[in-house]
C-alpha cells in the first residue's frame, strides 16, 4: 500500500488537472430550476451554504447554474465521487495550496460536490470560512449535513437547503409546455406521466423507453452507495427485502417488518429494521408521517405511514401500478408539504395529512383518485368530518384527480381541488 505522504505530489497534480478540466470545458445545457442558489451568493452573513438531497435530482446542476451566473472563471467545481480523490482531509488541505499556486491570491466559490465523501471535511469547512474570503457551498446525499445534524464545530456556520425531484411546475417547464395553452386531456396526460415516473431531472428529458432503465440504474447506486458502503452493511438481502415491503405498504410497524422478514427466512432483530430506516431517512430515500396525538408514547406506538422521494420507486417496485394510482397521489401530495401528520380514530376514521402550525392545525387533507362526485368515498368525508369536530378545524379538503367543487357534510364544506392545481398552487 502506498503511503499518503507519497501520494501527495499526484494529488497537487490531479487536483489540477480536475480544476483545469473544470475551467477549460463548457457546462452542459442548463434548465433553470425554481431554486436559485445566485439569492444565497451574497448572502449577508458568511455561512457554508450547504445544499442536501436524494442523489441525482438536480444538486450539482444547482452547482453549474450558479457558476453559469456568476462566471464559471470565479468557481472552482470539485466532485468528491470522483476516483482521482482519495478519502482523506489533506485532499481538502492540499485544495487552497493549489488554488494559490493557480490563482495567487484570488478569491473563489468553491463548490464542493459529496463532500460527505471525505472524513473531516467539516473542520476544514469551518477553517475555509473563518480565515479565508473564498465562498463555500458544499451539496451532500445525507441529512448528516444538514444544519440541526452538524458538528457542533459547524453549528450557527452553514446555512441548509433541500434540493428535491422536480415539482410538477418545473416538470412542464423542462418539457417547455405552457399549462395555460394545454387542453385538459393533454395537461392530464402529462400528469400521468408525472405521477408514474416522477421528477429526476435527467429522466423526464428521455423518452419513456429509456426511463426505467435510468431510473433502475438510480435505485442499484443509491443502494449501493448511500445505504451497503456508506454504513458498511453485510446483509444486503435484509436491506432489499426489507426496501420492498415498505414500498409495498403505505403504513408499518417495526415489529410487523421483523416478522415478516423472520417469515422470509431473515434471522434479524427490530433493532437491525430500525437503524436501516434511519439509514434510508437519512439518505432522503424516505420520509416519514407520525400520528397526530398529544401523546408521545401513543405516537411512538402507533403505526408509521411512509413516502418515498419520487413516485417512480412505488410504481416499478410494488405490486400493481393501476391498483396503486391513489397511493401514487398521497406520494405525490406528501412531497409537496413540508411538515405534516396523519390522523385515525379508534373507530378506523383517518385523515391523510394533518398540516399543523404548531400546535394548533390549520388543515386536513385527504387524497382521492376521483373524478366524479360519485368516486368519492363516504369514508373519506366522514372522517374529515369527525377530525373537524374533534381537533376543532374547519378547512377540510380532498385533492381529486380531475374533479372540481364542494361537498357539504352537516356543517363542514370540503372543497375539492383537483390534483394539476393543487401541485402549481392555483388554488384560491
Amino acid at each position: 500500500m502506498i503511503a499518503l505522504s507519497n501520494r501527495i505530489p499526484n494529488m497537487r497534480q490531479d487536483l489540477e488537472k480536475i480544476i483545469k478540466e473544470w475551467w477549460d470545458n463548457p457546462l452542459p445545457l442548463i434548465v433553470h430550476r425554481e431554486l436559485d442558489l445566485f439569492s444565497y451568493y451574497n448572502f449577508p452573513v458568511k455561512k457554508i451554504i450547504t445544499l442536501v438531497g436524494f442523489r441525482r435530482s438536480g444538486k450539482t446542476y444547482s452547482f453549474f447554474s450558479l457558476a453559469q451566473k456568476i462566471g464559471k472563471g470565479n468557481t472552482v467545481y470539485i466532485n468528491f465521487e470522483d476516483e482521482r480523490i482519495p478519502n482523506n482531509i489533506s485532499v481538502l488541505t492540499t485544495l487552497i495550496d493549489v488554488l494559490t499556486t493557480l490563482s495567487g491570491s484570488k478569491n473563489y466559490t468553491l463548490l464542493m460536490d459529496e463532500i460527505q465523501a471525505i472524513d473531516g471535511w467539516e473542520r476544514w469547512a469551518r477553517r475555509v470560512i473563518e480565515t479565508t474570503n473564498h465562498k463555500l457551498f458544499v451539496t451532500g446525499s445525507s441529512s448528516k449535513l444538514a444544519s440541526s445534524e452538524l458538528p457542533t464545530e459547524l453549528r450557527g456556520r452553514s446555512l441548509t437547503i433541500n434540493s428535491k425531484p422536480l415539482n410538477f411546475k418545473e416538470f412542464l417547464s423542462f418539457k417547455n409546455m405552457d399549462i395555460k395553452l394545454l387542453p385538459k386531456p393533454k395537461i392530464l396526460n402529462l400528469l400521468h406521466e408525472y405521477l408514474k415516473y416522477g421528477g429526476f431531472p435527467e429522466v423526464v428529458l428521455v423518452d419513456e423507453g429509456k426511463k426505467t432503465l435510468i431510473l433502475d440504474e438510480y435505485y442499484k447506486t443509491f443502494v449501493k452507495r448511500d445505504i451497503i458502503e456508506r454504513h458498511k452493511i453485510r446483509n444486503r438481502e435484509v436491506l432489499t427485502n426489507l426496501i420492498k415491503l415498505l414500498l409495498n405498504s403505505p403504513t408499518y410497524t417495526i415489529s410487523k417488518l421483523t416478522n415478516s422478514l423472520k417469515s422470509l427466512g431473515f434471522d434479524v432483530s427490530k433493532t437491525t429494521i430500525s437503524k436501516y430506516i434511519s439509514y434510508l431517512e437519512e439518505s432522503y430515500f424516505i420520509k416519514i408521517g407520525e400520528l397526530h396525538t398529544k401523546s408521545i408514547k401513543n405516537r411512538m406506538k402507533a403505526p408509521k405511514k411512509i413516502y418515498f422521494v419520487d413516485n417512480f420507486f412505488i410504481s416499478k417496485f410494488s405490486n400493481n401500478f393501476s391498483q396503486n394510482l391513489g397511493r401514487l397521489m398521497e406520494n405525490l401530495i406528501a412531497n409537496n408539504l413540508t411538515d405534516f401528520y396523519y390522523w385515525k380514530d379508534y373507530q378506523n376514521h383517518e385523515v391523510d395529512f394533518i398540516i399543523r402550525n404548531e400546535e394548533i392545525v390549520t388543515d386536513l387533507i385527504q387524497a382521492s383518485y376521483a373524478s366524479s362526485f360519485d368516486e368519492i368515498d363516504e369514508r373519506e368525508t366522514r372522517s374529515l368530518v369527525k377530525a373537524s369536530k374533534e381537533l376543532k378545524c374547519n378547512s377540510a379538503k380532498i385533492i381529486t384527480w380531475n374533479l372540481k367543487g364542494e361537498i357539504k357534510k352537516k356543517k363542514l364544506t370540503i372543497k375539492l381541488i383537483p390534483l394539476t392545481e393543487f401541485l402549481l398552487d392555483m388554488v384560491q
